[in-house]
């Protein structure tokens, strides 16, 4: 336990997003995505900034490969731009889009690196945006579907993990505002609650008919995951009875009860069901058995999470809020909550009863007020101690026969952070995006030292 050693067959990653980082918006045939329409608003990013460049990863491919190779990294998750390849939503393919992909996954390859491809990380066709109003429509799950397959079918000779969607509640929750500007893509206003649920349900009937496209269009045999940063809920102390309310508490923190848990369970919470009473989505015969896929993995992105505690009275659980004095780092809500990590995978396993499902950490990583020396260094080690001691947590997960099976650092590259455009770095490597020099922070040589060593140092 000491030494915080990994499995032998551990995986060791890092991860990426499209829009985040590729650039080149309007090269080889690439339409609008919802967020390149939503950031060319002004006002609606931190110094209305757009992805527009980016890290220029697209022309860069090949160099930031190989970067990731000298670190040591021998697995690597991005994810393909829908209106890229497809740049209506539908219809007809983008060649330039897909040759695209296989140049980056070939050189993938070429050095050794695993690719982890998800299909969608946010940016949906604006296209579809204006044809029917993208995910408050059900008509997106069948385009949604027809996309992936079309993916694999070009690219599953290359690439046989396969990632649905990333974390749902992004672009359907903060994508969709109730009276206001919400503050995510495609920054839609709309009147209830009810439809704001009524669009991550499109996008679990989404991820499940994807997976059904997906295993129909393989060639070969692939694994295919979910992606989702449920919130974990982290006892007060480890004692029986804040533990179990803990567990209680789970299916109504955030959209716990109605994002992973039909997902993995074939069912909303019912205490979510009975908490939304009239705002709860519309839900067809038949959706939950689509939605309720079988999957080879679940990743988990992991960034912090909600304490609790028991309480003598209905429902028997408090949520606690951080004091004025706790840490966190350069995000308003990037508390330093590394039991988190041991948590949430337990909450999988146990509390909604899938101990059954391999589990990755699919993104973990942290904001960090990054300043390049003078000597030209960036001596990160507020992110070194935030990674360390997440690590050490999915250590203890696997320890206790948790079926934790690998970790992808979020991010490879600083990038796009969304609303908060290039304000905010999550990189292990330094993007001076005046110059698009790269520059390896102490961060990725202690990552790629963890990685050599394969356990946490």
């Amino acid at each position: 336990m000491s030494s915080y050693s990994f499995p032998a067959d551990f995986i060791w990653g890092a991860a990426t997003a499209a829009y985040q980082i590729e650039g080149a918006a309007a090269t080889g045939g690439r339409k609008p995505s919802v967020w390149d329409t939503f950031s060319a608003q002004p006002g609606r990013v931190l110094n209305n900034d757009t992805g527009a460049v980016a890290c220029d990863h697209y022309n860069r491919y090949a160099s930031d490969i190989k970067l990731m190779a000298e670190l040591g990294i021998r697995h690597y998750r991005f994810s393909l731009s829908w209106p890229r390849i497809l740049p209506d939503g539908r219809g007809a393919a983008n060649q330039p889009g897909l040759d695209f992909y296989k140049r980056l996954v070939d050189c993938l390859h070429q050095h050794g690196i695993t690719p982890h491809a998800t299909l969608f990380h946010w940016d949906s066709p604006q296209a579809l945006e204006n044809l029917y109003g993208s995910w408050r429509s059900r008509e997106i799950a069948k385009d949604f579907s027809d996309y992936a397959g079309l993916v694999v079918r070009e690219l599953g000779d290359r690439i046989t993990h396969w990632m649905t969607i990333n974390e749902i509640f992004c672009f359907t929750h903060i994508g969709y505002g109730i009276g206001q500007v919400p503050i995510h893509a495609p920054g839609t206003i709309v009147s209830s609650a009810k439809e704001v649920w009524q669009t991550s349900h499109h996008a679990l009937l989404a991820h499940g008919m994807a997976c059904q496209a997906i295993r129909a269009a393989s060639l070969v045999p692939c694994s295919i995951a979910l992606v989702d940063n449920f919130v974990p809920t982290v006892p007060i102390a480890e004692t029986p009875e804040h533990i179990a309310a803990a567990q209680t508490a789970f299916h109504l923190n955030g959209t716990n009860g109605g994002i992973a848990e039909p997902a993995l369970t074939g069912q909303y919470s019912p205490a979510l069901l009975k908490q939304l009473g009239a705002d709860a989505p519309d839900i067809q015969d038949g959706d939950l058995k689509i939605i309720h896929q079988p999957l080879d993995a679940f990743g988990f992105n992991n960034y912090s999470g909600t304490l609790v505690r028991a309480i003598d009275q209905a429902p028997g659980y408090e949520f606690l809020s951080f004091p004025k004095s706790y840490p966190k780092l350069h995000m308003p809500w990037l508390f330093f909550a590394p039991d988190s990590t041991y948590w949430g995978i337990r909450h999988i396993s146990e509390t909604l009863n899938r101990p059954d499902l391999p589990i990755f950490i699919t993104e973990n990583g942290c904001a960090a007020e990054d300043e390049l020396t003078t000597n030209g260094e960036v001596l990160d080690t507020d992110r070194i101690l935030f990674l360390q001691q997440y690590l050490r947590s999915a250590h203890r997960a696997i320890c206790e026969g948790y079926p934790l099976k690998g970790y992808f650092v979020w991010s490879l590259l600083d990038n796009f952070e969304w609303a908060w455009g290039y304000d905010r770095r999550f990189g292990i490597t330094y993007i001076d995006y005046a110059t698009q020099q790269r520059v390896p922070k102490s961060s990725a040589h202690w990552y790629a030292e963890c990685i050599r060593q394969n356990r946490v140092v």
